[in-house]
C-alpha cells in the first residue's frame, strides 16, 4: 500500500478485516490480544493517509510508537465475522496523536470494541520522541480540523474504576 495525503473523510475507515481462525480462544470468541492486532492494522492504514507509514520511516527516519491505551470490549467477535475500524484523530500536537477507533461488525455496524490511544512522533535515527516536521504537522493539523466537525463517538476520556458504592 502506497502513501498518500488523500482526503480527511472522517472518521477515516479501514479496509474490511477477517477474524483469523488462530485468534479464537478457548471461550469461542475473539482473544482480546487480537483486537488490538486489527486496531493496529487500521491505524497502519490511517498513517498511510497521514504520510507517516512506512515510506516514511524509511525515508525520513520517523515513526510512532504507542505511549497509552485503553480498551473496552463492548460485544464478542466471532470467527467469520467481517469487521472494520473507524478512527478518528481527536487532537495531536508537535509530538502526539490522540486517536479514538470503533471495531465495528462491518455488514451489521455494531460496535464490538474501542480503543483510545496517544501516540508519540520518534525520530528512530535518535529512538526519541520529536517534532513531526512541518509538512506533516500540516497535513495531521488538516485531518483533525476535519475529524473536529464530524459527530464524537460515546466513550472518549473513560477511566477504568470499580463502581462507586454510594
Amino acid at each position: 500500500m502506497t502513501e498518500t495525503t488523500g482526503d480527511n473523510e472522517a472518521p477515516f475507515r479501514s479496509s474490511i478485516m477477517q477474524i483469523e481462525p488462530q485468534w479464537i480462544d478457548y471461550n469461542g470468541h475473539l482473544n482480546m490480544a487480537y483486537y488490538n492486532v486489527m486496531f493496529d492494522r487500521a491505524i497502519d492504514q490511517f498513517w498511510l493517509k497521514l504520510g507517516i507509514g512506512p515510506a516514511y520511516m524509511k525515508e525520513r527516519h520517523g515513526s510512532t510508537f504507542t505511549a497509552e491505551c485503553h480498551v473496552r470490549y463492548l460485544r464478542e467477535i466471532h470467527l467469520g465475522d467481517p469487521v472494520e475500524v473507524s478512527v478518528w484523530l481527536l487532537e495531536a500536537d508537535d509530538k502526539r496523536l490522540h486517536t479514538f477507533e470503533e471495531l465495528r461488525h462491518a455488514t451489521e455496524g455494531w460496535i464490538s470494541a474501542s480503543s483510545e490511544n496517544m501516540s508519540l512522533h520518534i525520530d528512530m535515527t535518535s529512538r526519541k520522541v520529536a517534532p513531526f516536521p512541518a509538512d506533516i504537522c500540516e497535513r495531521i493539523a488538516a485531518v483533525v480540523e476535519a475529524h473536529g466537525r464530524a459527530p464524537r463517538p460515546e466513550g472518549i476520556g473513560r477511566n477504568i474504576a470499580m463502581p462507586s458504592k454510594r
